[in-house]
């Protein structure tokens, strides 16, 4: 059944690439999170991924060290860009008659404009390789003690950053008028957005732990073999 091993590494990025393509494809979705007073809390359906994206590159960061992280972000800076590239290619050839009852709908599901595009390859590109920094950075600190700190640390201040510049690059100018009224509303939806990805990164601790395990121990039983 050797068809089907498969290299331990190649599935922590195959699931990271998952989580790329589906966060750029989905992510377009909002759900309601509650309320509070006259405030209701809505979220990209992508956040439920965000942090776990981030947990997989701490885990091969730990492992394998930092380059090998930051290879994992690249690698999917290219999927979005090659992604999107696809996207607008299929939104512009032709339909068949046949697919003239859904038409509409694929090119309003599958629309993307050059803003919304860049301001997620943007925002992924700069959050991720942030990500992959702090945490080397404090697991150098640390001498490799704490790894809840270095995950979490890591996690809040790069997705801090990440919907910092996917929200201003995507939205500003869109719902306020006015440099001082943009900055309040973009205030208003970036600080939920971060502090639902903040609790997503606590949940999903156990989770980097659990796979700098599977990681350590695969990497030790091929080294002995």
């Amino acid at each position: 059944m050797k068809l089907m091993k498969i290299n331990h590494l190649d599935l922590i990025i195959a699931l990271y690439i998952f989580g790329v393509v589906v966060a750029a494809v989905m992510g377009v979705k909002v759900m309601p999170m509650g309320e509070l007073g006259s405030l209701r809390f809505n979220i990209s359906v992508a956040i439920i991924l965000m942090p776990l994206m981030f947990t997989l590159t701490d885990a091969v960061n730990e492992i394998y060290g930092r380059e090998r992280a930051r290879q994992m972000v690249y690698l999917g800076v290219i999927v979005q860009v090659l992604l999107v590239l696809f996207i607008w290619f299929a939104l512009a050839v032709p339909h068949s008659a046949r697919f003239d009852f859904m038409n509409d709908s694929y090119n309003q599901v599958f629309g993307i404009s050059v803003r919304f595009a860049l301001a997620s390859i943007s925002a992924f590109t700069i959050s991720g390789l942030l990500d992959v920094f702090i945490f080397a950075k404090i697991k150098k600190m640390t001498k490799g003690k704490m790894l809840w700190l270095r995950n979490n640390l890591s996690n809040f201040i790069s997705m801090l950053f990440d919907s910092m510049i996917f929200l201003t690059i995507a939205h500003y100018g869109t719902f306020a008028q006015g440099f001082g009224n943009n900055v309040v509303w973009l205030i208003g939806v970036i600080i939920p957005y971060w502090i639902a990805k903040c609790i997503m990164s606590i949940v999903s601790t156990p989770l980097v732990y659990a796979g700098v395990a599977w990681l350590r121990k695969k990497k030790a039983t091929k080294v002995e073999s």
